[in-house]
């Protein structure tokens, strides 16, 4: 059974968070809260847990995981990306977008895209997701936090208790920031093309666009109906 650890959406206490790092560090995966869905998530550098989270989502290897981190200087380090993405990724973060690009050697084997050699990056605009990462000094593997063909399984219902009790025997740690339940996903934006595409509809589209715009760049419609 998961422990439940409440937290403010704004001013996380410290003393929570660094008992929530310490559990990472011992190999915990959480459930928690983000600028758009709850996600499920683990220290990036954990392969059991990276493991467990693949099977709680069915994934395949070919399934993007995102690699969370808290500076678009720290998603450098995961993420190669020219000085025209730089300058688009840095006016869009932070927020809920989530960006493929190709992964630096620092990105451990299990998160990147075996066939595109791509990883997802993201940098949150959200207080606790900031506060864990800066904490534990390292990334954490975050997706989007869904159960398939279980009712209750995805925040669609808003139902926020019983969301949030259908993982309680999936992962250690279950972070209620308790607000109401976000039903849309991240956005996410191929970078690995001459023009942005797009991958997901999801919150932030106005912002991306202007950027984009900005940026003297184009973005091409990549969802797949």
């Amino acid at each position: 059974m998961a422990e439940r650890i409440k937290l403010h959406p704004e001013t996380p206490h410290q003393k929570r968070v660094f008992e929530i790092v310490d559990a990472l560090k011992s190999g915990a995966v959480l459930l928690m809260p983000t600028d758009s869905q709850y996600a499920l998530a683990c220290d990036y550098q954990n392969k059991k847990g990276i493991d467990r989270i693949r099977n709680i989502r069915n994934f395949e290897k070919n399934d993007h995981l995102t690699v969370m981190c808290h500076s678009l200087q720290h998603a450098a380090v995961f993420a190669k990306m020219d000085d025209q993405n730089f300058k688009l990724v840095k006016r869009i973060i932070p927020g809920p977008f989530t960006f493929i690009l190709p992964a630096t050697r620092e990105v451990p084997k299990l998160l990147v895209n075996p066939k595109k050699k791509t990883v997802g990056i993201r940098v949150p605009d959200y207080p606790i997701n900031m506060s864990l990462i800066k904490t534990l000094d390292r990334p954490l593997l975050a997706i989007t936090a869904k159960l398939q063909d279980t009712e209750y399984g995805d925040p669609s219902s808003g139902n926020r208790e019983m969301f949030l009790s259908r993982f309680e025997h999936f992962v250690d740690i279950i972070i209620d920031n308790q607000q109401p339940l976000a039903d849309t996903e991240s956005t996410i934006v191929d970078l690995t093309n001459d023009e942005p595409e797009l991958l997901r509809e999801g919150p932030g589209m106005l912002k991306l666009a202007e950027a984009i715009a900005i940026e003297g760049r184009e973005l091409v419609n990549g969802i797949q109906l």
